[in-house]
């Protein structure tokens, strides 16, 4: 099966793309006959977690000749729990925790999987170069890319944050992260700086041709890549199962999701679904103060010429939306030439303009809320004092979108919202929420909640103060070029 770009007719077979991360012309692989092909979705619906991932990843990356080994070893005995993700019923909606893997954040269902596809994608595509993962976070995929790629043979990770735009917490777990083939570098400068300096490396880097003789190839653990995406779908068909067996739903009854996103990567994984047939409703996107999104899901005008707001939800602290080039591909029918217009819009004037069927397909499915710190902090308030639930300012970004959204929609679908992380990440957001005094450090701060809410610490981070610092380098926004340059 051949992925194409979003902005031209180059095509590559799926393990491929998975190897390259992102398209020679800058765009993001995508298959064009999604939703075309015929999936058996309702037979998912009585697998195991595993079964279900197994089933969903060989449709979307054919090309992989032994997908159920690759899953048993991402996933068997890395998450605390072996449906991956539970989902809870909080009040009258459900919410769907995906962040019960290694490091409490939603990052691991796709991170885990990752590594097991490069891997393979490199014995089947007889590579014997070196692949370079080459990845810019703002705050969660870091940490669980190098969990997944450390000490992976063949394979090397560089890793870009922010420096002031993550959590302590966040900034902790990947600064102390072991390993021979691991790097860490903090950015002066915000997400999308280190996003925009990434996706530069790597069109310098491969146009230059540098790597030729050093026996190394770049690649991306963002969900740039296709194979960092493509497991983020399974959740969704694991939330509709799990509804389905609990008797809330019948077969074929929609379901409405609410997910908090700043790259888009994890409420397009619920369009993938739909495309593949799952009966999912409406796709509420969630964003917080930095509402670029927000606005262009409800006028079609992406501006990302505005203030960057740091936020107590850092991970959706993002103006440059990558994954929705993808929905654009699709919505305007796989127009690359459209594509690749909007993309150097966005890239020279900081704003493009969507209009026509392409828009009005996207709108059929998509609606979009914001919610500032105050509703965040709230939120977390309410939730907890309400149903007894502890949520992360993430999480209650979207549900605070929800209960806005069911105030306006006419049906009484079942409503699931994404939690993409613990709570303990962002301990003092989430104690000043519900009435605790956020005295300390963050590592203090986690002690100080469990003991408040009676909600154990993830293991994954507990014990991380006492871990040593290994990675320090810190560079101009600038510098990202020359940075990964010289390290390879």
């Amino acid at each position: 099966m051949k992925y194409q770009s979003t902005r031209s007719f180059e095509q590559v077979s799926d393990t491929a793309a998975v190897l390259r991360g992102i398209a020679a012309d800058g765009g993001l692989y995508i298959d064009p006959q999604l939703g075309e092909r015929p999936f058996d979705w309702q037979s998912c619906l009585d697998l195991t977690a595993l079964e279900m991932a197994e089933r969903i990843l060989h449709h979307l990356l054919p090309g992989y000749t032994d997908m159920a080994s690759l899953v048993k070893r991402a996933y068997e005995g890395k998450f605390d729990c072996e449906e991956l993700t539970p989902l809870v019923k909080v009040g009258d909606d459900f919410v769907l925790e995906l962040f019960h893997g290694p490091t409490s954040a939603f990052k691991d269902v796709a991170l885990s999987m990752l590594p097991q596809l490069v891997t393979a994608a490199r014995e089947q595509e007889s590579v014997k170069d070196e692949i370079v993962i080459l990845t810019a976070t703002s705050g969660d995929t870091g940490k669980a890319a190098l969990e997944g790629f450390h000490d992976v043979d063949g394979t090397g990770i560089l890793v870009f944050f922010p420096a002031d735009g993550v959590s302590p917490v966040q900034k902790a777990q990947m600064v102390t992260q072991a390993g021979k083939n691991v790097k860490v570098c903090a950015v002066r400068g915000n997400f999308d700086d280190c996003q925009t300096g990434v996706k530069q490396a790597f069109a310098a880097i491969n146009a230059s041709g540098m790597l030729n003789d050093r026996g190394k190839r770049l690649s991306s653990a963002n969900s740039i890549n296709i194979g960092r995406l493509a497991p983020q779908v399974v959740y969704y068909f694991i939330a509709y199962a799990k509804l389905l067996r609990r008797g809330e739903i019948t077969v074929g009854e929609p379901v409405d999701y609410v997910v908090p996103t700043g790259n888009f990567g994890d409420i397009l994984a619920g369009y993938f679904a739909r495309l593949m047939g799952l009966p999912v409703g409406r796709l509420v996107c969630a964003s917080n103060a930095n509402r670029v999104l927000t606005d262009f899901l409800t006028t079609g005008i992406y501006d990302k010429r505005r203030e960057f707001l740091k936020t107590s939800s850092p991970s959706m602290d993002i103006l440059v939306s990558s994954n929705l080039e993808r929905l654009l591909y699709l919505a305007s029918e796989g127009d690359a030439a459209l594509v690749a217009k909007l993309m150097r819009d966005l890239a020279e004037k900081g704003v493009y303009t969507l209009e026509g069927k392409a828009l009005e397909r996207i709108q059929s499915v998509f609606s979009a809320g914001c919610c500032d710190e105050e509703q965040s902090c709230q939120t977390i308030g309410r939730v907890w004092k309400d149903y007894g639930y502890l949520c992360d300012p993430h999480t209650a970004v979207a549900m605070h979108v929800a209960e806005e959204y069911k105030k306006t929609r006419e049906s009484r679908t079942p409503l699931v919202v994404l939690s993409t992380a613990s709570p303990y990440k962002f301990p003092a957001a989430v104690l000043k929420a519900i009435g605790g005094e956020a005295k300390g450090d963050e590592f203090l701060q986690m002690e100080t909640l469990a003991t408040l809410s009676g909600v154990p610490i993830p293991k994954g981070l507990s014990g991380l103060k006492e871990r040593p610092v290994l990675h320090e380098d810190i560079i101009d926004r600038d510098q990202i070029l020359d940075y990964v340059a010289n390290l390879l």
